[in-house]
């Protein structure tokens, strides 16, 4: 399993984990006996990860969200976009490649407005985020 796609099935499970909220592991454990789905190390630690600093990741989101309520976001969006967030504040992975990511995946299952809209909220996070540093 690719990078890409262990990222995307942690974008997956973000999304739905923002329908269940339940642990991490049982939403792994539904996935997989669902659908059969795998998931690599990588991407089980992006959406534990995830999971663990969503109160913080919606708070960069939610500064970065200018006149614009953060639940008028879609759920595919939202869970893109937290994935993306969470990657700039607590990995290694540079803001440009995990921007680019996230878009991908907003292009591929929300469509090219919410993506454009995306690229520019998770513009105004990764500048916060430089200004902080």
């Amino acid at each position: 399993m690719t990078r890409r796609e262990a990222r995307e099935a942690a974008f997956i499970l973000l999304f739905e984990h923002c329908f269940k909220e339940d642990a991490p592991e049982e939403t792994m454990a539904l996935a997989a006996d669902a659908r059969e789905m795998k998931i690599s190390a990588f991407g089980k630690g992006l959406f534990e990860g995830a999971v663990a600093k969503l109160s913080e990741v919606d708070a960069a989101l939610e500064r970065a969200l200018i006149r614009w309520e953060g639940d008028r976001l879609s759920r595919v969006a939202r869970a893109a976009m937290r994935l993306c967030v969470y990657e700039m504040m607590f990995t290694e992975l540079p803001a440009e490649i995990a921007v680019n990511e996230a878009i991908e995946l907003i292009k591929r299952y929300d469509g090219e407005e919410s993506a454009s809209f995306a690229n520019g909220v998770l513009g105004g996070v990764d500048k916060a985020l430089k200004e902080q540093a």
